[in-house]
């Protein structure tokens, strides 16, 4: 049964005509005689499409229209109407009326309409999922971490998500800083909207002012017609700048200005443009030392950095990697139909203490590779790259000296934890120190 389809209309021939050649098409028919009976079909059960004439007793289709906007709007509607009628018909299009059909029936234009609107239907439905599916990839506590880091990030896209404020995500490269800003596109007011990306490391200097502003036909050479830029195609959504950091200082002048103006001027053009966007900037960069280099203005990193969002490095969030690793292998046992359950204690250990240079990407791009060779049911240190296995081997030393010595605080601890065979009490007095300040460390450290 393609659809299922009321017809209501006080003349029987109408009714009993439209209802005969719709169920010859495989529609599944329900028919009324008046607007009021029409309602009480609609309130128990759910229809496509209601096809309603608009001269009725009782309750005329027009009426029909507005209680059925309200109680189904779900629900297409197709007037039916006379040639006399057709002011009538166009404004039941402007209540909601998804279209009209002319007495007397040319059955053909009938079944083009409701094949039509069906398609319609369908495309909005579509539309809709993916719209839904993108929301759900794309909400923040899908995001994964359990850190202290990764919730002071949290709350932030929480807090920013519903402001019209900039925001500047900074953080080392393959910290997932497109995603957060994804995040809150998608938590917004303006998640209906375009979310519109350029990464501005990636195109040549000449073009990117094209590429922000759009071009006239004839603006240079090359330029065989016009062209929209990402600030027109993200107007009432939100622009994400990744790589900001590689913007020149000529263009970097005419992106304050129109941040602040709220307009575009097209490379070649005379006319500016009004602009309704958000921007979300993102850099692997410290840009107060790109100002004090002279390479970044300080006004536009101002403007940019309403709100600064710090991405932790994989390597800061190590706390994370199981997490992580257990969404990989569910990412990738569905995108290469295997069944890997996990990562074996030994792999994981060996994951858990490589300096991950690469960050999430890298630590994605593993566990990939270790889906494709796994022959068993667990990741073992058999499906990992030599490189990785070397350099863990070797141990893993933080840069900076905190952690560092956190570092090895939390691996003194475990080790005193061992050989006391998890006595707290004679591990206190092994490291020297009270019961309270070990229990303190445990949880400063997250040492279970």
């Amino acid at each position: 049964m393609k659809a299922n389809i009321l017809i209501v209309d006080d003349e029987r021939p109408i009714r009993d005509s439209l209802d005969v050649v719709l169920a010859e098409e495989g529609y599944g028919t329900t028919v009324a005689s008046t607007g009021k009976e029409a309602l009480h079909f609609a309130e128990d059960q759910s229809f496509d499409l209601i096809i309603t004439d608009l001269k009725m007793p009782e309750m005329d289709g027009m009426e029909l229209l507005r209680k059925c906007r309200k109680m189904c709007p779900q629900t297409f509607v197709i007037i039916i109407t006379a040639h006399g009628s057709l002011e009538s018909a166009i404004e039941a299009l402007r209540i909601g009326a998804y279209d009209y059909i002319l007495k007397p029936f040319d059955f053909d234009d009938v079944l083009l309409k409701i094949r039509r609107m069906l398609r319609h239907k369908e495309l909005i439905m579509e539309n809709q999922v993916l719209r839904q599916e993108i929301e759900e990839k794309f909400d923040f506590s899908n995001i994964i971490g359990q850190s202290t880091g990764m919730k002071e990030v949290f709350r932030l896209i929480k807090k920013v998500a519903k402001t019209k404020g900039n925001v500047l995500i900074t953080g080392k490269s393959g910290t997932g800083k497109e995603l957060v800003a994804k995040a809150i596109h998608y938590n917004s007011d303006r998640a209906g909207k375009p979310f519109v990306a350029i990464n501005c490391g990636a195109i040549v200097d000449t073009l990117l002012e094209s590429e922000f502003f759009g071009h006239k036909k004839g603006a240079f050479t090359g330029a065989v017609r016009d062209k929209d830029g990402h600030f027109k195609l993200a107007n009432g959504g939100t622009l994400f700048l990744d790589e900001i950091g590689d913007i020149p200082l000529h263009l970097q002048v005419k992106l304050l200005r129109a941040i602040e103006e709220s307009e575009i001027l097209p490379v070649g053009g005379t006319a500016t443009i009004k602009t309704d966007i958000r921007i979300i900037a993102a850099t692997n960069r410290n840009l107060l030392e790109e100002i004090e280099a002279g390479n970044f203005r300080d006004d536009l990193y101002y403007r940019l950095n309403v709100v600064e969002i710090k991405l932790p490095s994989l390597n800061e969030r190590r706390e994370d990697i199981p997490l992580l690793v257990e969404h990989f292998i569910k990412k990738y046992n569905t995108e290469l139909n295997r069944h890997v359950i996990s990562a074996d204690n030994e792999t994981m250990r060996i994951l858990m203490n490589y300096p991950w240079k690469g960050g999430i990407r890298e630590l994605e791009n593993i566990i990939e590779r270790a889906l494709i060779l796994s022959e068993g049911n667990y990741i073992t240190t058999e499906d990992l790259p030599a490189n990785l296995l070397e350099a863990s081997h070797a141990g893993y030393i933080p840069d900076k000296l905190k952690d560092a010595v956190l570092q090895f605080e939390r691996s003194h601890i475990q080790n005193a934890l061992k050989r006391t065979e998890n006595n707290k009490e004679e591990t206190a007095k092994l490291l020297g120190i009270s019961l309270s300040s070990l229990y303190r460390k445990m949880d400063e450290l997250q040492i279970k």
